[in-house]
């Protein structure tokens, strides 16, 4: 996964009150938990919405007032309103631990039924991973080159190694339907073979029936 940084202060006092005062400084509560005791620090808001209002995962490496610790975002609570962060949640992670992380879903190249006028559906924008911290990717990326209009992929079909999706394993991830105006080309091959084999036949007729008027 990718990285990103974060320096926090520890929190002197743990309470609505004190989280209230910490928000109104543009900083947000947070608590950092999974490997040992629970640590309560807050962080300035502007560098947390880089890291939460963003496509990637990150693995985040914490600075809280000279405690190390690489982490990922487990739980966010915002404001039913305004959509501020108002609390965050981070798992602290272990090279020996495996995890589970919804990692984002990419695509690669232009699928055949796409070009012929499908449409390309995701019905997964993120799979639930687990793994350990290091074989986790920054995401799954997916060639659909191949996809014709009617084929899809399904979770049994993509592979990570080291790494068990736990998605249902007969979901489709992401598939070409048909569209108006959509040709598929095999169809399109098989009409333009059809066609040529009855040009062909037609020619044969008409070549013997010019022969048998010759010999009469």
């Amino acid at each position: 996964m990718k990285k990103a940084q974060l320096s926090g202060s520890l929190r002197a006092n743990v309470g609505k009150k004190d989280a209230a005062s910490l928000r109104s400084e543009n900083r947000v509560p947070c608590v950092l938990y999974g490997q040992g005791e629970q640590t309560h620090f807050s962080v300035k808001r502007v560098e947390l919405d880089k890291i939460i209002f963003s496509p990637e995962v990150y693995q985040v490496e914490l600075e809280i007032e000279g405690k190390k610790a690489v982490g990922i975002v487990r739980e966010i609570q915002q404001h039913p309103v305004k959509d501020t962060i108002q609390h965050v949640d981070f798992y602290e992670l272990s090279d020996s631990q495996k995890v589970r992380v919804d990692l984002p879903v990419r695509t690669k190249g232009a699928a055949k039924g796409v070009l012929n006028g499908g449409k390309l559906n995701m019905a997964f924008r993120t799979l639930s991973c687990y793994g350990l911290p290091g074989d986790l990717p920054d995401a799954i990326v997916l060639n659909i080159t191949p996809i014709r209009i009617g084929q899809s992929i399904r979770v049994s079909e993509v592979s990570i190694p080291g790494v068990t999706i736990l998605d249902p394993a007969n979901a489709v991830v992401l598939g070409v339907k048909i569209s108006r105006g959509a040709v598929d080309e095999e169809e399109e091959e098989g009409a333009e073979s059809a066609e040529g084999a009855e040009g062909a036949e037609g020619a044969e007729a008409s070549t013997e029936e010019a022969k048998e008027k010759t010999e009469g």
